[in-house]
């Protein structure tokens, strides 16, 4: 949501998108991080979209005393039917 609203993809199918909006994530899941550090860092040819980004990664990050439990690298496949 936070890189569409960046511009990175469309609403609609007529919606312009940005080559240069996205997310980049800066830090892993359960690397160890200090207070100042940046994790994502967002980019996008209308500053005018960062608010609306920033908002939809409310809540996104969880940071702790302990690492997460680590997830399989696959969660699944898809097969023909």
């Amino acid at each position: 949501v936070a890189a569409r609203r960046l511009g990175a993809g469309r609403v609609r199918r007529d919606d312009r998108v940005s080559p240069v909006a996205g997310v980049l994530c800066l830090r892993k899941p359960g690397e160890e991080v200090a207070a100042g550090d940046a994790l994502l860092q967002l980019h996008a040819d209308d500053p005018g979209r960062l608010d609306a980004a920033v908002a939809a990664l409310e809540g996104a990050v969880t940071i702790g005393d302990e690492p997460p439990p680590l997830r399989p690298p696959v969660l699944g496949t898809v097969t023909p039917a």
